[in-house]
């Protein structure tokens, strides 16, 4: 006997569906990437699709206006998320997720540090002869245990750790945030894993539904558009320093930068930036050099490509 088919969605009876739009909108504030949360359980900035607006992206600017008034600059398109159970109820949600970057603002109150809600990301404190980072070690620790648990697929779990949290001969590849997270929830290292049951004390707190996952996922959409396209100038004053600008980019990428380096970097970058002639005290030393960025060689590069650098670390 041939099964019965399932009930349409949208039928009497059936799972229902609904569609959304989620804003990740992140801004820099004083060296500390933030990102627009509110509520218990964090939540990222989220509401149904509107009818009258004739883009999504048009959606998504008008409705960060309204719910935060905040202009986003840079905006982009991240990932459809529509997995069953990802709200409440037997609803099917679809959420449409986008990036937006804006520059902060005074009030900063709506705003969560991006390292509270994934603390092993921020890899700014940690050096080369500094003692190992105790919340790295402890992660490490976990997933070697998650890694024995089976083993069938250990040397597979093992090589996966490697790669994606930097361990033995592998790099540290900021852009490899999501993976991070899909990682941690895959081994019950995050409160929202179904097996999860860890204190918020190891991998932070939780957010509503899968709203960390769609952070990791504009964190690590971001950090692969530091390597190419000056989207940072989204984020920055209109006059800046380049200890600033180096102070953003070590914000974001999560990773301190040689100075040198990176001044070399962005110079090398034909025209991209150009100095006011004045300069800051605000540092309290010698007088820095102000500068500002020069807005046509951004729309011109927007489509060719260029990148305002995200070097290796020191």
């Amino acid at each position: 006997m041939s099964a019965t088919p399932p009930p349409a969605i949208g039928s009497q009876g059936a799972v229902g569906l609904r569609a959304e739009l989620v804003a990740v909108v992140i801004t820099v504030d004083e060296g500390h990437p933030r990102v627009l949360a509110s509520g218990r359980p964090p939540q990222l900035p989220a509401g149904p699709l509107r009818q009258d607006h004739q883009s999504l992206q048009d959606g998504v600017r008008a409705f960060a206006a309204r719910q935060t008034g905040h202009t986003l600059g840079y905006v982009e398109q991240l990932y459809t998320f529509a997995d069953l159970g990802r709200g409440p109820g037997a609803d099917r949600v679809v959420s449409i997720s986008y990036l937006g970057l804006t520059r902060a603002r005074d009030d900063v109150s709506a705003w969560m540090p991006i390292y509270d809600l994934l603390p092993w990301e921020d890899h700014r404190h940690i050096c080369a002869d500094a003692e190992p980072d105790r919340l790295l070690q402890e992660i490490e620790t976990a997933l070697g245990r998650w890694t024995r648990s089976d083993a069938a697929l250990e040397e597979e779990r093992r090589d996966r750790c490697a790669h994606v949290f930097g361990h033995g001969d592998h790099p540290w590849r900021p852009e490899l945030a999501l993976h991070r997270y899909e990682l941690l929830w895959e081994a019950g290292l995050v409160g929202e894993s179904p097996t999860g049951g860890h204190p918020s004390g190891l991998t932070g707190p939780s957010m509503l539904h899968d709203h960390r996952r769609i952070l990791a996922t504009g964190l690590s959409r971001l950090r692969s558009a530091l390597q190419y396209r000056p989207v940072v100038f989204e984020l920055m004053p209109q006059t800046f320093t380049l200890g600033q600008l180096q102070e953003a980019v070590e914000a974001l990428a999560g990773q301190i930068l040689h100075k040198q380096n990176f001044r070399r970097l962005v110079e090398q970058q034909h025209e991209l930036v150009e100095p006011t002639g004045g300069t800051s005290r605000a540092t309290g030393g010698r007088p820095a050099k102000l500068y500002r960025f020069r807005r046509e060689v951004f729309t011109e590069r927007q489509q060719v490509g260029t990148k305002l650098p995200l070097p290796r670390a020191r």
